[in-house]
């Protein structure tokens, strides 16, 4: 288990002939996902056959950001950036594919087969006879999951496929992002009981879109709303740098040395990324786990003109989609 450098929410798509099958999804599915509902194979494949140049564009925007970084531009700001301009194209990219196998017009698993460039993950719904052909299809890597229809309590075991392939990170994501990490960092992200914290972190404060870097060390966060929240990681060698970075810039003493002794964190790195708009401030610290080394870390709020805000925030995304309906 390693923690996910990149991860934001998507769309999941679902094509089943059955409009009565697609409206029960429609209502019991979670509703801060964005759900599209399609009843012809041939209209799903053409909207998933849209979506690889989007993904292209997108993921060219982000190994920008690290190009620019390595000519000495700042990530952080440049993150931020990023969110305010794309507003909530993003969001729109869909995610996961969920499809029935048994179709009369064409299988789910020649509606997959058509989706050659389309990179995100597809789980097939099979009928007690189709179990040994989605078996067959998951072992050659044609899907990532298969579910039984006829599975007992459906909806949970759907509702947690969908999430957790919305965790599984992004290789092309990971690797960009993987670039601003040194060796030792990325190292300390690959640890289980680091990235297991790190996700609990995640889940307590709400974030749904991180970026994890390596300069300065730490993760950038948005919640639901549009706001931002900076979680500041220090390894323990480099907590006496910090402390004297925090004496140079006239910080007390007893801060100091509480900084010294992964007591306190200062974001000081977090200023020189906002400016002078941004005072820097002293935040309890708190150990994120022990093994394979010591890891401190402290959280940060990112004021409201440097955010993307509301109105490019998912929770708004998700209230112009409107009702699900199926489309045909």
């Amino acid at each position: 288990m390693s923690f996910s450098l990149y991860r934001r929410p998507g769309g999941v798509v679902f094509l089943d002939d059955d409009p009565d099958y697609l409206e029960m999804l429609a209502e019991v599915m979670p509703p801060d996902w964005y759900v599209r509902l399609f009843l012809r194979p041939g209209h799903c494949i053409e909207l998933l056959q849209q979506e690889p140049p989007l993904w292209e564009a997108d993921a060219w925007r982000q190994q920008e950001i690290i190009n620019r970084w390595r000519e000495g531009a700042s990530l952080i700001s440049q993150i931020l950036q990023y969110w305010r301009e794309d507003g909530t194209a993003r969001f729109a990219l869909t995610q996961v594919c969920v499809v029935d196998y048994s179709m009369p017009a064409m299988s789910g698993l020649r509606v997959l087969s058509e989706l050659t460039d389309w990179s995100g993950s597809r789980v097939l719904l099979t009928g007690r006879a189709d179990e040994q052909l989605a078996v067959s299809a998951f072992n050659r890597g044609l899907i990532e999951q298969f579910i039984p229809k006829q599975s007992p309590e459906i909806r949970l075991r759907l509702t947690d496929a969908i999430q957790n392939r919305f965790r599984v990170p992004d290789g092309r994501h990971q690797q960009i992002w993987r670039a601003t990490l040194s060796r030792q960092q990325h190292a300390l992200l690959c640890s289980p009981a680091i990235a297991l914290e790190l996700e609990n972190l995640v889940l307590r404060q709400g974030w749904i879109e991180h970026v994890t870097i390596g300069a300065p060390f730490g993760v950038l966060a948005l919640n639901h709303k549009g706001a931002v929240s900076w979680l500041q990681l220090e390894q323990a060698e480099t907590l006496p740098e910090l402390a004297e970075m925090a004496a140079s810039q006239d910080w007390d003493a007893a801060t100091v040395q509480d900084i010294r002794a992964g007591k306190k964190l200062i974001d000081l790195e977090l200023q020189l990324a906002l400016g002078a708009d941004h005072k820097p401030l002293a935040r309890p610290a708190f150990a994120i786990a022990s093994d394979p080394a010591p890891l401190y870390a402290a959280l940060f709020t990112v004021n409201d003109p440097f955010c993307p805000g509301f109105m490019s925030s998912h929770e708004r995304f998700i209230a112009t989609c409107g009702e699900r309906t199926l489309q045909s």
